[in-house]
């Protein structure tokens, strides 16, 4: 049966209503252990923000474990994006709609102003369309800019449901062990050169598929 666009609306309504609620619910069955957390926990107790960084397809983890943190986040405009962002302002984010694809530019202001304000970002830097694990320049860029650390966070889940997507998406199973292994917060020269900062985003894409690896030997 073909559906017509308002079947299609009402079938998108539902699934996104859906999604929400069976996200939500499992991620509270959630085993996580978090490795070097109190950096970010003793950033929060000083009133201070950053930018908070993790591969798209672990996504599930990273949105829910950084929600609370005044967090904003960067959405593509796709209809992919459109659950995500009712997903996200469900949890408390403000979402600003963008890639480095559609509207980049603007959404890269917006998120310097957001940090600006002291937001959290929280961002896949090798989102919305990959290459997988490649990463893209927003994050390192917002936080030079907005003089805000940068943290990245490599993710594992035990337990999960793997697609057949760029991205590999990890979808958790329920009761998995999640482990969570961040780095330092990087501090990031504002007066850092092009080839310099270019250099810096290679670095961290490195440093972060170390962190991958290692939140996977964590027992």
């Amino acid at each position: 049966m073909k559906l017509n666009d308002k079947q299609k609306n009402i079938a998108r309504f539902l699934g996104i209503r859906a999604g929400y609620f069976l996200i939500n619910f499992l991620a509270k069955t959630y085993r996580i252990t978090r490795i070097n957390g109190n950096y970010l926990d003793d950033m929060i107790d000083k009133g201070e923000n950053f930018v908070v960084a993790f591969w798209h397809g672990s996504m599930i983890p990273g949105w829910y474990l950084h929600k609370n943190f005044n967090s904003a986040a960067l959405v593509s405009k796709s209809k992919d994006g459109e659950v995500l962002y009712h997903i996200l302002n469900k949890w408390g984010y403000k979402v600003v709609r963008g890639s480095s694809h559609v509207g980049g530019k603007e959404a890269l202001e917006e998120m310097i102003s957001l940090l600006k304000e002291k937001h959290t970002l929280v961002i896949t830097p090798d989102g919305p369309r990959g290459p997988r694990h490649k990463m893209k320049a927003g994050a390192v860029i917002a936080a030079k800019k907005a003089g805000t650390p940068l943290i990245l966070a490599g993710i594992y889940i035990k337990n999960k449901i793997c697609l057949n997507s760029w991205d590999k998406f990890e979808f958790p199973l329920p009761f998995t062990k999640i482990n969570v292994k961040y780095s330092e917060p990087i501090y990031i020269d504002k007066e850092l050169d092009y080839d310099a900062t270019s250099k810096l985003i290679n670095n961290s894409e490195l440093y972060l598929k170390k962190l991958q690896e290692e939140a996977e030997k964590i027992d």
